[in-house]
């Protein structure tokens, strides 16, 4: 139930940040709350325009539409949208936020939210704004009901008692559609892997190798990611020094037609991405190594997928911004560090 507020409580406009995978009454709860303590609310959905996994498996713009269909006529015409995409950068991330709120609102803002964990840890990061934080509106939250949509062979009673009755809807005919299975796979790929290596932390590497205006990506056969475009990389071996693990496991995946002396004169900078949240195996912290190969030819190096590559092929670097749906966990992120392809 929303509680009354003071005056003092209130705002021009309130704010409810969140990943909403899904929607549940929690998260409506604190929608309520935020249209108490203002005339405005602003839903800024998370995770927008990356990969479907089992973590993140609902796209912004299905997010979105199943929160307008949560919502009372009287509601949704005094709630906002925002999406935002995942940065792995908390300054990025922040003034993405930051732009959403200004295009509405010039007069004092409240951020309604709830202290689940260090996930939550967004609600501290913006000072100028009121905080309302909520203790747990709700008994179950999303982790929970997202495994057990995907474990369970029909909706469960209590996953459909937790959500609003549009979401649930949604939730019933996501399952015959085409990306229900594939998560579903993926998630026991991941509890497999749990199981068997534990949630690190682990020490990966990753090549990103350019050939003038092409980048080369690897499609990844297996779970977690199959068919999503990648960086070639993976886990360290104990014996080895991280370049030239970098260059093995370039290697392994694509056969690429360059010397390894070629390579190593190609190496432009390495970078380390240690976000917590950046692979759904667990506390992964990789090690990108960026080869810029001299185009002295017509054609770059020959590559073939092997081993735990499907296919390796070179793409058109201009191309990125528009895949970044179809790129594994972080790796967009890590492209445009090294080369600023995203214009935001």
């Amino acid at each position: 139930m929303t509680r009354m507020t003071s005056p003092e409580e209130r705002a021009d406009l309130a704010v409810v940040i969140g990943r909403f995978q899904p929607f549940h009454l929690g998260h409506l709860a604190l929608l309520e709350h935020a249209l108490a303590v203002a005339p405005r609310a602003l839903l800024v959905v998370g995770s927008a325009s990356g990969p479907r996994q089992a973590k993140n498996p609902f796209s912004a713009e299905e997010r979105v539409q199943t929160i307008k269909d949560s919502l009372a006529p009287e509601q949704l015409a005094r709630v906002s949208f925002a999406t935002v995409r995942d940065y792995y950068d908390e300054a990025r991330w922040a003034g993405a936020v930051k732009g959403a709120v200004a295009a509405l609102s010039g007069g004092p803002v409240a951020l309604v939210g709830f202290h689940k964990d260090d996930s939550s840890s967004y609600l501290s990061i913006f000072p100028e704004w009121r905080e309302l934080a909520l203790p747990r509106q709700a008994p179950i939250d999303g982790t929970a009901l997202r495994r057990l949509y995907f474990e369970q062979p029909e909706l469960a009673p209590e996953l459909a008692a937790a959500v609003p009755a549009g979401v649930a809807r949604f939730l019933e005919a996501f399952r015959s559609g085409p990306h229900f299975e594939p998560l579903r796979e993926e998630l026991a790929a991941l509890d497999q892997s749990r199981a068997k290596y534990g949630s690190g932390p682990f020490v990966t590497l990753d090549a990103l190798v350019t050939y003038g205006e092409r980048i080369l990506l690897v499609e990844r056969g297996g779970a977690p990611g199959k068919g999503q475009w990648a960086l070639p990389g993976g886990f360290l071996d104990g014996s080895e020094r991280l370049l030239n693990g970098a260059l093995r496991e370039l290697r392994e995946e694509t056969l690429i037609g360059a010397s390894d002396a070629e390579l190593r004169a190609a190496l432009r900078a390495v970078a380390v991405f240690d976000h917590p949240q950046r692979s759904q195996r667990g506390r992964t912290i990789t090690h990108a190594h960026y080869f810029a190969l001299p185009p002295i030819a017509a054609q770059p190096p020959s590559v073939k997928g092997a081993d735990d590559a499907r296919a390796a092929q070179w793409l058109p670097i201009a191309e990125l911004p528009r895949m970044t749906e179809q790129l594994f966990e972080d790796h967009y992120q890590i492209i445009d560090h090294f080369l600023r392809v995203s214009s935001d």
